[in-house]
């Protein structure tokens, strides 16, 4: 089980906090500092069963300067959207715990930290 957090943000700091309490082993990705290539995007959206605008925090203000809510959100710009995301991580919405059946969650509850935790 691998999670993908920014230390900064709450939600995945109260996700660790659970994984803990709960006596679960995974590894930490710091996705701003190892920031996830092309190809480690397309593999996490397929576990989680997702398109990369379903992961893209679009508030941001990256996301603001490269104009994300005017691109289409279709097969023929997927990969723009994935090199957006490799190329500002920030972007990247979190944290991300990918479960140990091969799956993974966007974990921003404890709902879907739980959710993740019993996948095997």
């Amino acid at each position: 089980m691998e999670i993908w957090i920014n230390p900064a943000c709450s939600k995945c700091r109260s996700a660790l906090s659970l994984l803990d309490a709960e006596g679960a082993d995974y590894t930490v990705r710091r996705y701003l500092e190892d920031v996830p290539s092309e190809a480690d995007i397309r593999a996490v959206l397929e576990r989680l069963g997702l398109e990369p605008w379903d992961i893209t925090r679009t508030q941001e203000a990256d996301a603001k300067e490269l104009g994300l809510k005017d691109w289409a959100r279709d097969a023929g710009s997927r990969d723009r959207w994935i090199a957006a995301l490799s190329a500002h991580p920030k972007l990247i919405q979190r944290p991300i715990i990918t479960a140990e059946d091969g799956t993974a969650v966007v974990a921003r509850s404890e709902e879907a930290v739980r959710d993740a935790l019993g996948r095997h």
